[in-house]
C-alpha cells in the first residue's frame, strides 16, 4: 500500500481549493483500489467540496470535521483541508457512512452498515477505521457505545479512528463519506489484503490527585454514585465545579482516570471526559464507558507531559519503520483536543517530535478528535482489545 498527504489552507475558494490538492498529488500513480481519508475544519462547505472532488477522483472519500490537523510535511495545520491517498493493487476498501444515528436504533443501523461493507471483500477484513459523532450530553450515544456495537459486529478486528471535533462549540462537527454529510453517524473504512496494522497510543495523564473514589452505581457512561454519596455530592464535597449542566470546557484538562477490567487479569487504564452534570439525579454522563466497582481518580494534564507523551509515542514507532525497510507508507494519527488545550501557547509543540524525522516515503495525516479509537495491549496477556480514549495520542502505521 502507498500513500500520499495533500493540504491547502484555502476553504472560501473551493475551485482554488482542489486546484491545490489536484496539483499535490498529480504526479502520484494510483494502482487499481484507491480511497481518500479528509479531515477539515468546519466552516467547511463540504457537499460543494466533494462535488468538485469528484469531478477527477471516483475513489471513494470518507472523514470529518477537525478542530486543528496534523500534516507530515506542514506539521501543525490550524485550518484548512487535509486529505490522505491511499492505494494499492493487493488490498480492498470498502466505505460507507450511517444514516443520522437514532438512539434506539444506533446498535441495529451500525451492525447494517459492517455488514453491507464486509460483504464487497472476498478475504478477511484485516483493519476498520472509522470516524463518527454524537451528542456529548447523550446518555445513549457515546464513544464507547459506538465502538462496541462495531466491535460486536467485527469480532477481534482493530479498529482506529476518531471522533468528529469542532471549534468547541460541540454543534459544528459534521461526518462525511462521498457525497453524504451528517451530523451524528459512523463512518467505516474496511480494509482487506495485504495490509499489517500496528498500533501505538501513549497517555497524556501521568499524574492523579488525591482524589480517588469506587464507582458504586453506573450504567454505560453514566455515573450516579461514588462511594455512599451521588457523583455531585462527591464533587460539590471535593470543591469541584458543579454549577452548570454542560461541563465539557470546565473539565477538559481535568480527566477522570479509570482502570477498566477486560477479563483473563487484564487491566486497562483509561481517561475519562466528563460532559454533563443532573443535578436532580446527581449523575454525571461522560464520553465513554464507566464501570461499575473501578476505582476513579482526577489526572493531571500538563503542557510537558503531552510534549513527553507525543515524543515517546513517535520514539517507538521510528524504531519500528527502521527495522520494517520500506514495509510501511502510511502514519495516521489521533491526538484528543485536550492535549491541544495544553499546549495553547506552542499548538505545534507535537509536531516537532516527528518533522524532518519521518523515513523517505512515509506520508503522515491526523486530527485533533474529541474521544480516540485505538487497540490497546492488556497488562498481564499483551492482548490488543478495540478501546475508546480520552486524553491520549494514537498511531496508525500501515
Amino acid at each position: 500500500m502507498r500513500s500520499i498527504v495533500a493540504y491547502t489552507e484555502e476553504i472560501d475558494d473551493l475551485d482554488e481549493a482542489c486546484e491545490e490538492l489536484f496539483g499535490q498529488v498529480r504526479d502520484f500513480p494510483l494502482a487499481s483500489n484507491t480511497m481518500a481519508i479528509l479531515f477539515t475544519e468546519e466552516d467547511t462547505d463540504y457537499p460543494a467540496l466533494y462535488e468538485r472532488l469528484s469531478r477527477r477522483w471516483d475513489f471513494p472519500v470518507m472523514g470529518c470535521t477537525a478542530m486543528a490537523m496534523l500534516s507530515g510535511e506542514q506539521g501543525y495545520c490550524r485550518g484548512g483541508i487535509s486529505v490522505l491517498l491511499l492505494t494499492a493493487d493487493d488490498c480492498r476498501f470498502s466505505v460507507g457512512i450511517t444514516d443520522e444515528l437514532d438512539e434506539t436504533r444506533y446498535q441495529e443501523q451500525i451492525r447494517r452498515l459492517y455488514q453491507e461493507l464486509e460483504a464487497q471483500h472476498d478475504s478477511p477484513v484485516k483493519l476498520g477505521v472509522c470516524y463518527y459523532g454524537f451528542p456529548v450530553d447523550s446518555h445513549e450515544l457515546s464513544g464507547s457505545g459506538l465502538l462496541a456495537v462495531l466491535r460486536q459486529a467485527a469480532g477481534e478486528m482493530p479498529i482506529y479512528g476518531g471522533t468528529a471535533s469542532d471549534n468547541l462549540t460541540f454543534t459544528g462537527y459534521r461526518v462525511f463519506c462521498n457525497d453524504r454529510e451528517i451530523k451524528n453517524a459512523l463512518a467505516l473504512a474496511l480494509i482487506s489484503g495485504n495490509v499489517k496494522p500496528r498500533f501505538v497510543r501513549v497517555n497524556s495523564v501521568e499524574h492523579t490527585a488525591a482524589f480517588s473514589y469506587e464507582i458504586t452505581k453506573a450504567h454505560e457512561n453514566v455515573v450516579y454514585r461514588l462511594g455512599k454519596q451521588s457523583f455531585v455530592e462527591t464533587l460539590r464535597e471535593e470543591n469541584m465545579r458543579v454549577d452548570q449542566k454542560n461541563m465539557m470546557t470546565a473539565y477538559i484538562l481535568s480527566p477522570f482516570v479509570v482502570t477498566v477490567d477486560k477479563g483473563s487479569g487484564d487491566k486497562v487504564k483509561v481517561a475519562r471526559v466528563l460532559s454533563t452534570l443532573d443535578l436532580e439525579t446527581g449523575s454525571g454522563t461522560f464520553l465513554g464507558v464507566m464501570p461499575e466497582g473501578a476505582v476513579l481518580s482526577i489526572g493531571l494534564i500538563n503542557r510537558d507531559d503531552v510534549c513527553r507523551s507525543v515524543e515517546k509515542a513517535f520514539a517507538e514507532i521510528l524504531r519500528e519503520l527502521s527495522r520494517e525497510k520500506n514495509e510501511c507508507s502510511t502514519l495516521l494519527v489521533t491526538s484528543c483536543a485536550a492535549r491541544f488545550l495544553a499546549l495553547m501557547n506552542d499548538p505545534a509543540a507535537e509536531a516537532q517530535a516527528y518533522l524532518g524525522r519521518l523515513p523517505e516515503g512515509v506520508s503522515l495525516m491526523g486530527l485533533y478528535a474529541l474521544g480516540e479509537c485505538c487497540p490497546v495491549r492488556g497488562e498481564k496477556t499483551g492482548k490488543e482489545y478495540n478501546m475508546f480514549h480520552n486524553f491520549t495520542f494514537t498511531i496508525l502505521a500501515l
